[in-house]
């Protein structure tokens, strides 16, 4: 069911989510989103930080992918190192 709610923007650009609307999602202090604005709509999507799980699967993948392009730790150090400047 979707919930109505009126708001009104400050003049530093602040909007502040009605109370109803927030607990109706569950959305909690330091909750982050990302701002879409299309066609003079304005769109708050939460973003969700991945779980533990989610982030070891990606960690596997990423492993596998650079096992099979041949790279080894120190390749990676190297190019991160690289990217940040240091030799």
């Amino acid at each position: 069911m979707s919930t109505l709610a009126t708001t009104t923007m400050s003049s530093r650009g602040q909007i502040v989510i009605p109370e109803n609307v927030r607990n109706d999602l569950g959305l909690k202090v330091g909750d982050q989103f990302v701002v879409v604005a299309q066609n003079g709509v304005v769109i708050l999507k939460g973003i969700e930080k991945p779980s533990m799980k989610d982030f070891d699967a990606l960690i596997k993948k990423a492993r596998r992918q650079a096992k099979a392009a041949g790279l080894n730790r120190r390749d990676v150090a190297a190019a991160v190192a690289a990217v940040r400047g240091r030799k």
